[in-house]
């Protein structure tokens, strides 16, 4: 095989974007195959505005028997993430799926499980780790020289958002369509990077307000509270509300502070550990000596065309993947857990009850409103 056939299953606004890049030849290994979508008028936009030749289905399981692909990109609505991926696995088709890994932890287990006994690649679109910024703090924190993490803080309020964006499809904000809001549609990034940085919390307390900002039923405002085993804390905020917002991850270790912000990453590095220092020093106001570093990175954010490039890789050399597509769990139980611990109202402890939480889910779900699907695909060139 000398490159990846590649078939999109989904042409919202994400699918739509990786079809483009992939037209474009922004993957040099990948070809864009075939595309499928149960609208009419995203195949009528495939047919007109993409190359002659495609394959087009009004089904992603037709794509994905149809011969036309070596392995399928999923940019469905949530729910529909782990039904494709288990699919195109046991049918001996590599599958990427778009973030989150699935609306809830049991349905993603057993994809995971699937995955586990296929030979076939499966990764997940969480582009962020393409970041230099973020790839540099997790090299850092993986090397031991920042010592244990005392505190995290990250405070994540520029994914602001219109009302016309939630009312543009039926689908969006609201349980039995999306599965959640601010969580488990902007920030599965954020939530991915925790974990890959810091590690999984022990205990979750959150508090997810709904429609506080938007007319909808799911949560646009959050605000929790982690707990980790080795007596670290962590604050977690995010809405969709907020303009122009911020985006500031905070972490404290041992040696020091470091700030992730505006694409810098600046390390107030401290001459000591500060946990020895705390019980030698004999001047009870004095504090470690401290260095400011701004560390340089090697600039590279390749993004979602990096973690093509990645697949692509894996699939026909063996390489490295962005993000292992069982990974995607992880993320996805610190976004059930917080879900979980606002709506019962009390402290959530890891693992969680995975059948509670899909019993209070359906219970939601089956509450849900059905909305008008206006159809209206908004151009995400750009976004993360």
């Amino acid at each position: 095989m000398k490159e990846v056939r590649l078939g999109i299953i989904g042409l919202g606004g994400m699918g739509t974007n990786h079809a483009n890049n992939i037209v474009k030849g922004l993957v040099p290994e990948m070809r864009l195959t075939a595309i499928a979508d149960v609208r009419q008028s995203r195949l009528d936009y495939a047919k007109e505005n993409l190359p002659e030749g495609i394959a087009l289905f009004s089904d992603g399981r037709e794509l994905i028997d149809s011969g036309t692909c070596d392995a399928v990109l999923i940019a469905t609505p949530h729910y529909f993430h782990p039904e494709f991926v288990i699919y195109a696995l046991e049918h001996g088709v590599h599958a990427i799926s778009e973030k989150p890994a699935g609306v809830y932890t049991k349905q993603v287990r057993e994809m995971n499980e699937v995955a586990k006994r296929s030979d076939k690649v499966f990764a997940l679109m969480l582009n962020q780790r393409t970041n230099c910024v973020y790839r540099k703090l997790h090299e850092m924190i993986g090397s031991g020289e920042l010592g244990e993490l005392k505190r995290v803080n990250w405070i994540i309020t520029d994914w602001y958002r219109t009302q016309s964006y939630y009312d543009a499809a039926g689908w969006k904000a609201t349980w039995d369509g999306e599965g959640g809001g601010v969580l488990l549609n902007q920030c599965p990034h954020q939530l991915d990077l925790l974990q890959w940085l810091c590690g999984m919390p022990v205990k979750v307390r959150a508090f997810c307000h709904e429609a506080k900002w938007h007319d909808i039923e799911v949560e646009d405002d959050v605000t929790a509270y982690l707990e980790y085993a080795n007596g670290a804390t962590g604050v977690f905020v995010t809405t969709t509300g907020d303009a122009p917002g911020t985006n500031r991850l905070e972490l404290t270790f041992e040696m020091g502070k470091i700030i992730c912000e505006g694409d810098q990453l600046i390390y107030d590095r401290l001459a000591e550990n500060e946990r020895s220092f705390c019980k030698t020093c004999p001047d009870g106001f004095r504090k470690p000596e401290t260095e400011r570093i701004i560390v340089e990175t090697d600039g590279k954010n390749e993004q979602h065309v990096g973690v093509l490039k990645a697949f692509a890789d894996r699939i026909l050399h063996g390489g490295r993947l962005v993000a292992e597509g069982i990974e995607g769990i992880n993320g996805l139980t610190l976004s059930n857990a917080m879900y979980l611990s606002s709506w019962l109202d009390r402290t959530i402890e890891l693992p969680f009850d995975e059948e509670l939480f899909l019993q209070e889910l359906n219970k939601r779900r089956s509450r849900s409103r059905k909305k008008e699907d206006k159809g209206i695909v908004f151009d995400t060139t750009g976004t993360f």
